[in-house]
Parts: structure tokens; C-alpha cells; sequence
């Protein structure tokens, strides 16, 4: 039986000058030829997501790199939408930062959670300067037994990229974390790098504050994004068999 083939929406907005999104292209094909996970990718801005019925019909929701995303409302609707839907989702670097700002804010009840780079005078910053800037920088990163992220790496331990310079404030972990947020992943010194939520609450749900599309050389796609194509289809597949809600 021949399944549709599962939308995806690449939430960001495009530029040349952003390394990562010149990778995906090449990331996508190594997911067709290598892998067999074969998407019908679509660019949607960020000034776009935000709108009624952007987002419809999607299979599986990346939110990318390339803070600060001209519409950060835009960039929260999105994860939204992923979480509330349980439509598989990835974010990367400032889709880490963006997951974590939307679960604040209509999970956890923290209304005015901000992001540092775009509004530094707010009182509830829950995403903050790095104390240490990982623009350039490579670093392990330890994962929690049992985790989604562990699962789909195969290993304890993995190294990475990273490209960003601003991360979670640690003052309200315990928050998120009483709110259901899970943080599978921390460098050596503790700072988390990776949040999921559970199987039950999600069937996959993952972002980094590295960015896996800048593994390799490009021509083989990271764990990470093989394993959320992989979700993307199961989800297609799921519902051309009418095992699930529908798109």
C-alpha cells in the first residue's frame, strides 16, 4: 500500500546567510536516498505561522535556526500548534529557545515570559545571554537514560554544533519542570542543551540548542532529524489507515 507522502513545514525565515538552511535542501534528498523518508517540505515565515490555518495539513513541524525571527509570535504559534495537535516537532537553536518560551507561557502559566534578545528589560527573561557564547562552538552533551533523545541518538554521550549564544534561564527549571518539560540533555558543567516530552503526553517532541543539520558534511542526515522524519511518516501512514485523528 502506498502511503501520501508527509507535509512538512520548515518554520523560519529563509536567508542564505543562515548556515543551517542552506543544509537543509541536501538534508532532505539524504532522507529520500538514503533513509527512505521522503517529505514534501514547505518554507512558511515566521511573520506567516501566526495565521489561521498556516499550519494545516502539516505532518510534522520544524521550527529552525535564525534568531531573532522576525515574528516571535509567530515562532510560539508554531510550537503550539505542534504541542496541542501532537504533531511531530523539532526545533533547533532558536527553536529550542521558542519551545521553551511557548511551554512557559500556555503550560506553565508564566504570561509575560520573554526572550532575552528580543525584549531585555522584561522581568520574567526565561531565555537568557549564555554565560559562555556557543557561536562556532562544538561540546558534548550527556544524555538522561531512558530519554526520547537517547533512544534516537543510540548513545550516553554525543558532540556537537553549536551556533547560538542564548539559552535557558535556570531560575525557572523547576517550573517548567513541574510542568511537564523534560530536559534530556546537559554539557559537562550542567547546562541543558536538550527538552522532549513524554511518549504520553506527545508521540515526538524534541529540540536542541545545537543544531544537528550541521553535522557531517551534510550528506547524511543526524539521528535527531532522521528520527523525526521517521515520525512525520508514521503519523502519514497512521492516518491514510485511520489509526489516528487525522491531520
Amino acid at each position: 500500500m502506498t502511503h501520501p507522502v508527509p507535509r512538512l513545514a520548515l518554520v523560519g525565515d529563509r536567508s542564505a546567510a543562515v548556515r543551517s538552511h542552506t543544509r537543509v535542501p541536501a538534508l532532505l534528498d539524504a532522507l529520500a536516498d538514503r533513509d527512505q523518508l521522503v517529505l514534501d517540505a514547505y518554507w512558511i515565515p515566521t511573520e506567516d505561522a501566526a495565521a489561521p490555518g498556516a499550519l494545516d495539513g502539516f505532518d510534522a513541524l520544524w521550527l529552525l535556526p535564525g534568531s531573532p525571527y522576525r515574528s516571535e509570535d509567530g515562532a510560539v504559534a508554531a510550537v503550539r500548534t505542534a504541542r496541542e495537535r501532537r504533531i511531530p516537532f523539532l526545533g533547533t537553536c532558536a527553536g529550542f529557545q521558542h519551545a521553551v518560551l511557548e511551554y512557559a507561557r500556555h503550560v506553565c502559566g508564566i504570561g509575560a515570559a520573554a526572550h532575552g534578545e528580543n525584549h531585555p528589560d522584561e522581568a520574567d527573561l526565561v531565555i537568557v545571554p549564555l554565560s559562555c557564547s556557543l557561536v562556532g562552538h562544538e561540546g558534548a552533551v550527556r544524555l538522561t537514560p531512558g530519554s526520547l533523545a537517547e533512544h534516537v541518538l543510540g548513545a550516553p554521550r554525543t558532540v556537537e554544533r553549536y551556533h547560538c549564544a542564548y539559552g535557558l534561564n535556570h531560575a525557572y527549571l523547576e517550573r517548567l519542570r513541574a510542568g511537564g518539560l523534560r530536559f534530556s540533555g546537559a554539557d559537562d558543567s550542567g547546562q541543558l542543551r536538550i527538552l522532549e516530552l513524554p511518549a504520553e503526553a506527545h508521540p515526538f517532541f524534541l529540540a536542541s540548542l545545537f543544531q544537528p543539520e550541521l553535522a557531517g558534511d551534510g550528506t547524511r542526515a543526524h539521528p535527531m532529524i532522521r528520527a523525526f522524519a521517521a515520525a512525520a511518516a508514521a503519523r502519514t501512514a497512521a492516518a491514510a489507515t485511520g489509526l489516528s485523528g487525522g491531520r
